[in-house]
């Protein structure tokens, strides 16, 4: 036997369609109920408890109790970055499967992420922000520039606060729909929540959509458009 982390058996949870769509459902950060979760999975209540503590076991998921509810959510962002990786590979490997309906255009557009901006806008915040030398790269590695520290500033983030949090500042995320990197760690997340604050975007209720208004998606288009 090879030495080195189960991956198989990473993947073999997360192959099975109910509990892939499943997770898929928590990608945008909120917590579920396994009655939700088995909406989303297609399955029954004492399936999706199931598949749960399968998730639950293997850390891919967590739960919060809450008087007589518990809630589930996603284990940890790097598990939702291993999904969207996942989706990026998926989408291109083939045919991808769609639930029809108008949500599907503005998943595309703009959606969140765990807790940061993907789709063509996310994509648009990261190329934007490396095209006005924001960021520098080298290799793997991302890092704000005098230049973008500056910026972040002026545009009312903390990055001291940021800088306090123990995760990445910057990293980068394979967004599905565009088979390009956008922008995650704290500062993606930063970012999205400034947009919020300024009343460019709100989320639309049980969806992962992000929705910009039209002087918002002009004031972000103005600012970061690559």
């Amino acid at each position: 036997m090879k030495s080195g982390p189960d991956i198989a058996r990473v993947a073999a949870l997360v192959g099975d369609p109910a509990r892939a769509n499943m997770l898929t459902a928590l990608l945008d950060g909120q917590a579920l109920t396994a009655s939700e979760l088995a909406q989303e999975g297609g399955v029954t209540v004492q399936t999706a408890s199931s598949h749960l503590g399968k998730l639950l076991q293997a850390r891919l998921v967590g739960v919060r109790k809450q008087g007589r509810h518990r809630y589930y959510d996603l284990g940890g962002r790097d598990v939702a970055h291993m999904l969207e990786a996942l989706m990026g590979v998926a989408a291109g490997a083939g045919p991808t499967r769609v639930r029809p309906g108008p949500k599907e255009p503005a998943l595309r557009k703009a959606r969140v992420c765990y807790d940061h901006l993907a789709g063509d806008l996310g994509v648009q915040l990261y190329e934007g922000i490396r095209r006005l030398k924001l960021l520098a790269k080298d290799g793997e590695a991302i890092a704000l520039t005098r230049k973008g520290r500056r910026f972040c500033t002026d545009f009312a983030i903390d990055l001291a606060d940021l800088e306090r949090l123990r995760r990445p500042l910057c990293r980068e995320c394979l967004d599905w729909s565009a088979r390009r990197s956008h922008l995650a760690g704290s500062l993606g997340s930063a970012f999205l929540a400034r947009f919020y604050d300024l009343g460019w975007a709100k989320r639309v209720p049980s969806s992962r959509v992000v929705a910009f208004s039209s002087t918002g998606e002009k004031a972000f288009l103005d600012r970061f458009a690559a």
